[in-house]
């Protein structure tokens, strides 16, 4: 398959790009927010959602980045703990003076990076090849699902 490439300037867009980052897992040294740009990038390793079901399951390197960023927080990232790894869930936007807003991305145990942007201004870009993943990513939907698992 060739390397996936998505732009996202509208939250229809985002909400694909969303689909494709889903249960990525991406290092804490491997986010950066750059003020003087109004950009923020990760790197990531995302699992590959558009393989065929008959292919084992694989990641891809990939690099995500947004555009206009005016301000950056975060909630339970650790960053003086570098080599922390957060799984990536969802990544959201809330409309405040359209066409501005806020774009979350959300990790497993209640993460977040909270990223005003002036509008919404995003790519997402495979950097390589795919390698087999050591599983595929399950959500279970409730306590019975758990239970059937």
């Amino acid at each position: 398959m060739e390397p996936l490439k998505l732009v996202a300037l509208d939250g229809q867009d985002l909400a694909v790009l969303s689909a494709h980052v889903q249960d990525a897992v991406v290092r804490v040294r491997d986010l950066v927010y750059l003020p003087r740009e109004r950009r923020f990038a990760l790197e990531l390793r995302r699992y590959d959602w558009q393989a065929p079901p008959d292919v084992p399951p694989r990641r891809r390197l990939a690099a995500l980045h947004f555009e206009r960023v005016m301000a950056a927080r975060t909630r339970a990232v650790r960053p003086g703990d570098p080599d922390a790894v957060l799984s990536l869930l969802a990544a959201t936007f809330e409309e405040r003076d359209a066409p501005g807003g806020t774009v979350t991305l959300h990790f497993s145990g209640g993460a977040a990076i909270a990223l005003d942007v002036e509008c919404i201004e995003a790519q997402l870009k495979d950097l390589g090849p795919a390698w087999e993943a050591i599983s595929r990513p399950y959500h279970p939907l409730d306590d019975e699902d758990e239970r059937q698992a």
